[in-house]
C-alpha cells in the first residue's frame, strides 16, 4: 500500500537449491557465499523509492522501501540475481510488486524516532518492527497505526561505529497515526527538556520505561510533523515545458575533404630555430670555459716557468761575485767593522710566482662570471621563445 513500509526479505536458503552441491556424494549443501543483486526490470538500477541491504555474504538480504501516491497502479518487476561465490554461478527471479492505494493515505499525524541500539536490518525483522509499533501503541493509543519508512543512520550522515563494545549504527523509523501526539510525546517540546537536550543531556520522558528494555531512543531526535498544519510553499519556476528543442534548420556536417595542411613551416619554427640557437649558444659557452679558459691557463703558467728559470740563472751568475750576507762576518779580528758588500749589479729576487697566480685566479674569475651569465640568459632565452612559438601555433 501507499504510504506504508513495504519489506521482502531474499532467503539465502531459497537460492540455494538453484546451486549444486559441492560434491555428489553429499546429501547436503555446503554454506555457500551468496549475494543478490537487484534492480528494475530493463534499468540497471532500483526504483527510488525501494532499497537494498545485505550485511555479509551469509546473512539474508532485504528490500525495503515506502511507495508514495505516484506509483498506485504501476506494476513494478523487480529483477533478483543470485551470485554463489563459490562456484561463480548465478540464479535469477523476479519479484512483481503491486501497488495500491489506501484510504487515508498520508496518515495526518508522523513522528519519527532514532534508536541508538539497532541496525537497519535488525529493525526490518518482522517480530523486531512488531515490537516498537506496539510500544508506540501504548503510548499514543490511535485507532490506525502503520510504519512509514525506515531509514539507517548512515544515509543521513552518520559515522560508521567502532567495532567495540557492539556499538550499532543507528536507525531512523517513522511511523504515521490519526489522531494527536499524546501527552508522552510532547514532553520533549517544554523548555526544560529543551534545555537539556542543549546540553547534551538526556531529557526527561514519562514513558521512556516502556521503550528501554528494548529500544534506545534519543528523544532529543525525535520529529513530530502534522501535516495538516505544513504550509505547501508554491514556487514561481515556469512550467519544464516539452523538453524537444526548437527546430533550428538542418545539420550540415563539415566536407569529408579537407584541404590538408603543411606543417613542415611550423616544425622549423617551433623546433629547428631554437636548437639552432641553443646549440651556438652551447659552442660559446664551452669555448669560453674549455677552449679559452685552458689555453690562458697554459700561456701564464708557461711565463711564470720562463721568468722564475731567468731569475735563478742571475742568482748562479752573482754566487762568484758576493756571497750573501748571511755568510759574511760581522766584526773582523781587528776588532774593526767591516762595511757589507754591495755590489751594483746585485738584484733583489722578486715572487714572479705569486703575482702569476694571482692573474690565474683573476682570469679563472671571469670565466666563471661569463658562464654563470651565459646559462641562465640561454634558459630565459629558450623559454619564451617557445612560450610565443605554442602562443602561435594556438592562434593559428
Amino acid at each position: 500500500s501507499a504510504g506504508v513500509l513495504f519489506v521482502h526479505v531474499l532467503e539465502r536458503e531459497h537460492f540455494k537449491g538453484e546451486f549444486p552441491p559441492l560434491s555428489q556424494t553429499w546429501s547436503v549443501s555446503v554454506n555457500d557465499p551468496i549475494t543478490f543483486n537487484t534492480n528494475l526490470m530493463g534499468y540497471p538500477d532500483r526504483p527510488g523509492w525501494l532499497r537494498y541491504i545485505q550485511r555479509t555474504s551469509h546473512s539474508d538480504g532485504v528490500l525495503y522501501g515506502s511507495p508514495t501516491a505516484e506509483h498506485v497502479g504501476k506494476a513494478t518487476i523487480i529483477e533478483i540475481t543470485a551470485y554463489n561465490r563459490r562456484t561463480f554461478e548465478t540464479a535469477r527471479h523476479n519479484l512483481v510488486i503491486n501497488i495500491m492505494s489506501t484510504e487515508d493515505y498520508p496518515l495526518p499525524y508522523q513522528a519519527e524516532f532514532f534508536i541508538k541500539n539497532m541496525n537497519v536490518e535488525e529493525m526490518l525483522a518482522s517480530e523486531v518492527l512488531g515490537d516498537f509499533l506496539g510500544a508506540v501503541k501504548n503510548v499514543w493509543q490511535p485507532e490506525r497505526l502503520n510504519a512509514i519508512n525506515i531509514t539507517s543512520a548512515l544515509d543521513r550522515g552518520g559515522r560508521v561505529p567502532l567495532p567495540i563494545n557492539n556499538l550499532k549504527e543507528g536507525v531512523y523509523v517513522m511511523v504515521g497515526a490519526d489522531v494527536q501526539f499524546s501527552s508522552c510525546l510532547r514532553e520533549v517540546e517544554n523548555p526544560h527538556n529543551q534545555l537539556r537536550c542543549s546540553q547534551e543531556m538526556e531529557p526527561v520522558i514519562s514513558c521512556d520505561k516502556k521503550f528501554r528494555a528494548q529500544f534506545d531512543i534519543d528523544w532529543c531526535k525525535i520529529n513530530l510533523v502534522d501535516i495538516t498544519k505544513v504550509v505547501t510553499i508554491h514556487s514561481n519556476r515556469p512550467d519544464p515545458g516539452t523538453g524537444v528543442l526548437p527546430d533550428i534548420g538542418e545539420y550540415n556536417p563539415p566536407s569529408e575533404f579537407l584541404k590538408s595542411r603543411d606543417f613542415f613551416a611550423d616544425f622549423l619554427i617551433t623546433l629547428a630555430v631554437p636548437s639552432a640557437v641553443a646549440m651556438v649558444l652551447f659552442t660559446i659557452l664551452g669555448y669560453s670555459m674549455c677552449c679559452r679558459r685552458e689555453g690562458v691557463i697554459q700561456l701564464v703558467h708557461h711565463s711564470s716557468i720562463q721568468k722564475s728559470t731567468k731569475e735563478l740563472r742571475s742568482m748562479s751568475k752573482n754566487r762568484e761575485i758576493s756571497w750573501p750576507l748571511s755568510t759574511l762576518p760581522v766584526f773582523s779580528q781587528s776588532g774593526e767593522v767591516v762595511p757589507p758588500i754591495h755590489p751594483d749589479n746585485y738584484e733583489t729576487t722578486s715572487m714572479p710566482l705569486q703575482t702569476h697566480m694571482q692573474g690565474h685566479k683573476h682570469i679563472e674569475e671571469q670565466m666563471h662570471t661569463i658562464s654563470f651569465l651565459l646559462a641562465p640568459c640561454l634558459s630565459l632565452f629558450l623559454i619564451i621563445y617557445l612560450s610565443f612559438s605554442l602562443l602561435w601555433q594556438a592562434a593559428m
